[in-house]
């Protein structure tokens, strides 16, 4: 039986990794939307092509994120890496592309920039305080 990849889904599971709200994916999306509508986008198998490359160009995450993440997939992968708790050597021998890795490595750019946001905004306080307390 060949598992269906549920688009909606995994929007919903990408936008959350991000720390977005609905609110603000919608609010991205245009005044045509609402957080209701991307609530129901959320459930749905399959979104059109053109929304998903309007979600793609706001979250930041390529179209085949959408398309092509499959949960239960990825789960596998992951416990299939990992033997008794430690990593061990794994062999490899087709190179091709997979969609997590990239997605992983997406995943840690957003984090690493997010950090460095979160800095920032921490030494703006700091001289906003001195500032303030002179």
């Amino acid at each position: 039986m060949e598992q269906k990849i549920h688009q909606g889904r995994n929007v919903k599971r990408f936008r959350e990794m991000l720390n977005i709200k609905q609110e603000a994916l919608a609010y991205d999306l245009g005044e045509d939307w609402n957080q209701k509508k991307i609530s129901m986008l959320e459930q749905k198998d399959v979104i059109e092509e053109s929304l998903l490359k309007q979600i793609s160009a706001v979250l930041k995450i390529p179209v085949e994120a959408f398309q092509n993440f499959d949960e239960e997939q990825a789960i596998n992968i992951i416990s299939n890496k990992f033997d008794n708790g430690s990593v061990g050597y794994q062999k490899n021998d087709t190179c091709t592309f997979n969609p997590i890795d990239k997605i992983v490595q997406l995943y840690d750019e957003k984090i690493a920039l997010y950090e460095r946001m979160l800095k920032e905004k921490d030494e703006m306080m700091l001289r906003l305080e001195k500032l303030i307390n002179k």
